[in-house]
């Protein structure tokens, strides 16, 4: 590559693991956009479908995903990944192949991956973006060999864009500082959130109940939810999570019930409510600490990041957690009414940052 790097047509592409990484890609795209780059999209069908909600007149190429099912049974969550491991690689590597072709036919100046590990090429620079440089395991000789693989694939990047904050108080602990850094440049980028603290809403709901993350789990969780819904004081919006979805659920009066809202009304939302109720995943953690609200975390059973996330972010009193082992929301709304929550101030992800980037990326 050349010393210096004219970038006008990015290519970005989030995982398909749940919405969260494409929601998380929400603000990358804006800031993309609003500065004058040319933006293409490769995404799996339903992100496709959920992304193209939110920017309707930007190109899309479909890209298929690596359609990783989580166990119902928490221990059983490791060896179902495990047995996933030879379709997982065999995308990775078809990832690599397509990309190839992907970059002469649609003249790509820069490629955005967030965690497809197989989106690079020694034909323009590629950004890694990814808050799991440790990758939480149930045991220490298994998670210091993930992360030697983990870094074996992002060092094959030209760099590593992390989104927390750099300093000791940031949002992912040891997740996203680790003892040891990959080899190629990282840089914080602030917290990922499509959401701004710049609407003065009057409070609509008590509850907002947010249901994400990969089949059978968002299920399994709506399940144990609309089993006492009716029976919390107050009003919920319960927002399911299902774009693709025109399923109609009937329920109490004082419950309303979304398949889906885009942005501007999930911001809304926020806004009119006094507690969200969601999974711990790393993107709804980032939003939930943007707005600064009060919340309810429950860790989808097995996928240790989200437990790790719970367990510090309570410790800090940044957020109340219950395990789904043990949970009902009526009794969940009950004890969090005794927790104490403290707020932080975190950077954000925003233009002048991703200006920042882009700069180091074309010297």
């Amino acid at each position: 590559m050349s010393a210096k790097i004219n970038i006008e047509k990015v290519l970005l592409s989030p995982l398909d693991w749940g919405m969260g990484h494409a929601t998380r890609c929400i603000p990358i795209i804006r800031s993309l956009l609003s500065i004058g780059y040319k933006v293409l999209i490769a995404a799996s069908a339903e992100q496709k479908k959920f992304l193209q909600q939110e920017f309707p007149h930007i190109e899309f190429i479909e890209l298929k995903g690596y359609g990783i099912r989580y166990s119902k049974i928490r221990w059983l969550f490791f060896f179902k990944l495990l047995l996933q491991a030879p379709r997982f690689l065999s995308t990775i590597k078809y990832e690599y192949r397509w990309l190839d072709k992907i970059i002469d036919e649609h003249k790509i100046d820069l490629v955005i991956s967030d965690n497809r590990f197989g989106l690079h090429s020694k034909k323009c620079p590629c950004i890694f973006i990814t808050h799991q440089l440790t990758i939480k395991m149930a045991f220490a000789l298994i998670e210091t060999l993930v992360q030697k693989i983990n870094y074996s694939y992002i060092n094959r990047f030209t760099a590593c864009w992390v989104p927390d904050a750099a300093e000791k108080i940031n949002a992912a602990g040891i997740l996203s500082h680790p003892k040891k850094l990959p080899a190629i440049p990282v840089h914080y980028i602030g917290l990922l959130s499509r959401f701004k603290k710049n609407i003065v809403a009057e409070k609509k709901y008590d509850y907002c109940v947010i249901l994400t993350g990969p089949e059978p789990q968002r299920t399994i969780l709506e399940k144990l939810i609309l089993k006492d819904i009716e029976t919390i004081a107050g009003k919920t919006l319960l927002v399911r999570g299902l774009p693709a979805s025109e399923e109609t659920i009937q329920t109490a009066s004082n419950i309303v019930i979304k398949n889906y809202l885009p942005g501007i009304e999930m911001q809304l939302a926020f806004e009119q409510s006094e507690t969200i109720i969601s999974r711990s995943g790393y993107t709804t953690v980032m939003e939930i600490l943007s707005m600064q609200k009060r919340s309810i975390l429950i860790p989808t059973p097995g996928q240790t990041e989200q437990e790790y996330l719970a367990g510090i972010l309570q410790k800090q009193g940044l957020i109340f957690t219950i395990s789904q082992n043990k949970f009902s929301i009526l009794n969940a709304v009950q004890q969090a009414k005794q927790f104490s929550y403290s707020t932080i101030t975190l950077p954000v992800f925003n233009d002048e940052k991703l200006q920042q980037l882009m700069l180091l990326i074309q010297l």
